[in-house]
C-alpha cells in the first residue's frame, strides 16, 4: 500500500494544486483538533468528534466565514446549507481519520513540495513562512499537521479509486448515446399570449385567503426628506448683471467664432470603386445636379442618392463647419459658394460632391446679450456647486439638533421637503423617484434619527425616519394587485396546460402537427438535427428533450416544460451515430466515463466509510449543539 501511494507521489501533487487551492485551507480550521476553542465546558461547544478528534463551534464558526470571504457560499443561502457543510465535514474527517488508522505516513520531503506549491508558499523565508501562516490564524505546527492530514486524505481517496474499468462495450454504448440524432416537429404555448378574463372581486378575495401565506406586507419606512440640488439653487439665486458682464469682459476671446458656414451635400461614391465604373458615377452626378438646379427639392435628392448614410437620411445636412473640418477640395467650395448657391461637381477622394452652402457667418465676437444665457447658466451652475455641500451640512446638522422642524429647515435654506410615508425598498419617492442611495440610508438609522448626508446624481439629500411599519402578514388591500397578478397568470397557465393537453391528444389521434397548430392558433415547427448534448434553436439545452430520444419515430413527447414554454412535439425522424468516428472519440469518451465511474465509487466509499466509523463508535456527533448551530444560522 505505501509503495502504491509512493509511486503516484507527482499524480499526487498534480491532483493537490487544485484541490489544495480550494479545500486545504478552507478546511485548516477545522482540521485543527481544538483549534479555537474557548476554555470551560469544552463538550457544549463541540459539534462533532472523529476518532476523539473535535471540531467544535468555533472552529465551524472560522470555516463558514473563511468560505464566505471567498464567496464559495452565498450569503443568503447559509442557513440552508449548515447541513449539507457540517456533512461534509464528517466525512472529510471520517476520511483523514482512516487514512491514519491505515498507517498512510507523509514525508517531510512530500509535505514541503506541496507546501511550496501553495499560492503565496514558494520561495519564503523561515520568518517570511511563519507570518504567512500566522495571517491564517495557524501557528506552523498546527498549519503542517493539517496539510499533512490532507494528504493522507487525498492518498486514501486515491486508493478507494484505484482500479476503476471501463469495459470497450461500455466506450460504444456511450458513444452512440452521445452521438445519436433525433429531428422534431412541434407546438408551443406560452402564458403570455394567454389573456384570461380580469377576476372579479369575489374570486380574487376567495384565492387571497386561500394563498395568505404566501403574502406579507414588507417593512415599511416613512420620512422626511430634504434635498439640495444646485439646478434648483441656481434657478431661485440668479447671478447678478454686473457679475455676468465682468465675466464676460475677462474672457471675451472664448466667445469669437471663427468664420463658418452650414452647408450639405450629395456625395456619390467612387472610393474603392474599379476605374472603368467612375465615368457612369460622374455621369448620374451631373444628372442629379441637372435635376436640383431646375428646381427638384435638395432633401429629397440627397435622401435618395447620396452615399455618405451619416446624413442622406436627414437631407445631407453637415451643419456649421469651420476650416480645417473638410478636405480641400470640399472646404474650397464650401467657403467661396454664396449661401444657396449650387455649384459644379466637386471632386475629392471620396467621390464627386452637390454643394449647398445654406448659411454664412463671419469671424466675430458674440455680442454680451447672445451669449448672457449661457454665461448666467455656467456662473449658476458654479455657484450653486460650490455651496450645496456646505449648506446641506449645515441644515442636516439643524435637523440632528430639531428632528422634528424639517419643513422649516427646508424653507429656511431654500431645500426640497419631501415627505415619504409607508416608503418601501425600491419605490418612487415622490418627486424623485427611485432612488437607491436613499433607500440604502433610511435603512440604517433608527426612529428620530437623521441618515447621512447622501449624494444622488448631482443633489445632495438627507432625512430623517419618522416612522418604522415593521413586515406583518398582508392584508388583502395591501396587495390586492399581486394577488389579481398571480390569480390571472395562474389562470394563463391553467389555460396552457388545458391547451397543451388537447395538442398532445390530438397528435396521438392523428399525428399531424400542421393540422393541431391550425386548429389551435399556434404554429408548427421543425427543429434541425440536435443530439443529447446540443442545444435546440428557440427551445435550448437539448436535455430538456431527452425523452425525445427513448420514442420511434412518430412517437408524441410532451407536454413538456421548457423555460416559459409548454411544448408537445413529434418525433419525425432519427439517425444512429456514425460508427466510423468512434476511434476518433473513444479516449475522450474513456476519461468521461471513468471521471463518472470515479465520483460515484467515491461517493460510495465516502458514504460507507461515515456509516463504517459510525457503528464503531468512532464518530459522535452532538445533535444539541448541532441544533444550536443550525439554528443560530438560520435566525
Amino acid at each position: 500500500m505505501f509503495d502504491l501511494f509512493r509511486s503516484r507521489d507527482k499524480a499526487v501533487r498534480i491532483l493537490l494544486g487544485g484541490l489544495l487551492l480550494i479545500v486545504a485551507l478552507s478546511m485548516l480550521v477545522y482540521l485543527i483538533p481544538g483549534a479555537g476553542t474557548p476554555t470551560g465546558n469544552r463538550s457544549d461547544q463541540i459539534v462533532v468528534e472523529v476518532g476523539g478528534d473535535a471540531v467544535t463551534v468555533q472552529d465551524f464558526d472560522r470555516d463558514i466565514q473563511g468560505k464566505l470571504r471567498g464567496r464559495q457560499i452565498p450569503p443568503d443561502a447559509v442557513g440552508l446549507l449548515i447541513p449539507q457543510e457540517i456533512e461534509q465535514m464528517v466525512a472529510e474527517r471520517a476520511a483523514a481519520y482512516e487514512a491514519n488508522r491505515l498507517g498512510l505516513r507523509i514525508s517531510d520531503a512530500q509535505l514541503a513540495d506541496t507546501i511550496r506549491s501553495l499560492p503565496n508558499m514558494g520561495n519564503l523565508t523561515p520568518e517570511q513562512y511563519r507570518d504567512v501562516v500566522a495571517q491564517q490564524g495557524f501557528t506552523v505546527q498546527e498549519f503542517e499537521g493539517n496539510v499533512r492530514k490532507q494528504l493522507m486524505l487525498t492518498a486514501l481517496v486515491n486508493l478507494a479509486m484505484d482500479g476503476v474499468v471501463v469495459t470497450p462495450d461500455e466506450v460504444e454504448r456511450e458513444y452512440k448515446k452521445d452521438f445519436q440524432k433525433v429531428k422534431l416537429e412541434y407546438v408551443s404555448f406560452s402564458a403570455d399570449k394567454f389573456k384570461p378574463g380580469n377576476p372579479g372581486a369575489d374570486e380574487l378575495k376567495k384565492y387571497f385567503d386561500s394563498h395568505k401565506v404566501l403574502y406579507t406586507a414588507p417593512e415599511a419606512r416613512s420620512f422626511q426628506l430634504l434635498v439640495a440640488d444646485p439646478v434648483k439653487m441656481a434657478q431661485a439665486s440668479p447671478v447678478a448683471e454686473t457679475q455676468l458682464r465682468q465675466f464676460y469682459e475677462a474672457r471675451k476671446d472664448t466667445f469669437r467664432t471663427a468664420e463658418r458656414v452650414k452647408v450639405r451635400h450629395i456625395l456619390f461614391k467612387t472610393q474603392g470603386v474599379a476605374k472603368e465604373d467612375v465615368p457612369k458615377i460622374r455621369a448620374k452626378a451631373e444628372d442629379v445636379l441637372k435635376q436640383i438646379k431646375g428646381g427638384a427639392d435638395f432633401a429629397k435628392m440627397a435622401e435618395k442618392y447620396s452615399e455618405d448614410p451619416s446624413n442622406a437620411k436627414n437631407g445631407g445636412d453637415l451643419g456649421w463647419v469651420v476650416r480645417g473640418q473638410m478636405v480641400k477640395e470640399f472646404e474650397q467650395a464650401a467657403f467661396t459658394q454664396k449661401p444657396k448657391e449650387i455649384g459644379d461637381l466637386v471632386t475629392t477622394t471620396y467621390g464627386f460632391h452637390i454643394v449647398q452652402v445654406m448659411e454664412k457667418q463671419e469671424a466675430r465676437l458674440q455680442p454680451f446679450d447672445e451669449v448672457k444665457p449661457i454665461i448666467a447658466a455656467e456662473l449658476g451652475r458654479q455657484q450653486a456647486n460650490d455651496k450645496v455641500q456646505t449648506v446641506a451640512d449645515e441644515a442636516r446638522a439643524e435637523l440632528a439638533k430639531a428632528p422634528q422642524n424639517g419643513q422649516q429647515i427646508a424653507a429656511k435654506y431654500g431645500l426640497q421637503f419631501i415627505t415619504a410615508d409607508n416608503h418601501k425598498n425600491g419605490e418612487a419617492i415622490p418627486g424623485l423617484g427611485v432612488d437607491a442611495a436613499m433607500d440604502g440610508m433610511i435603512q440604517s438609522v433608527k426612529k428620530g434619527e437623521v441618515t447621512p448626508v447622501a449624494q444622488s446624481g448631482t443633489r445632495l439629500e438627507f432625512a430623517v425616519l419618522t416612522a418604522i411599519k415593521p413586515s406583518h402578514p398582508a392584508e388583502y388591500n395591501e396587495v390586492e394587485a399581486q394577488v389579481r397578478n398571480a390569480l390571472m397568470q395562474e389562470n394563463a397557465v391553467r389555460m396552457v396546460n388545458d391547451k397543451a393537453k388537447e395538442a398532445a391528444d390530438l397528435l396521438k389521434a392523428n399525428g399531424d402537427v400542421a393540422a393541431v397548430a391550425k386548429k389551435l392558433g399556434v404554429e408548427a415547427k421543425t427543429t434541425d438535427e440536435f443530439t443529447r448534448g446540443g442545444a435546440v434553436e428557440g427551445l435550448g439545452a437539448a436535455v430538456q428533450l431527452g425523452e425525445a430520444f427513448e420514442k420511434p419515430v412518430g412517437g408524441i413527447i410532451g407536454p413538456l416544460t421548457i423555460g416559459n414554454l409548454t411544448v408537445v412535439a413529434k418525433v419525425v425522424a432519427k439517425t444512429e451515430a456514425d460508427m466510423s468516428k468512434l476511434p476518433e472519440q473513444r479516449e475522450g469518451i474513456l476519461r468521461q466515463l471513468k471521471s463518472q465511474k470515479s465520483q460515484e465509487r467515491g461517493n460510495l466509499f465516502q458514504d460507507g466509510l461515515v456509516s463504517k466509523l459510525t457503528q464503531e463508535g468512532k464518530i459522535k456527533i452532538n445533535k444539541d449543539v448541532m441544533s444550536r448551530l443550525i439554528s443560530r444560522y438560520r435566525s
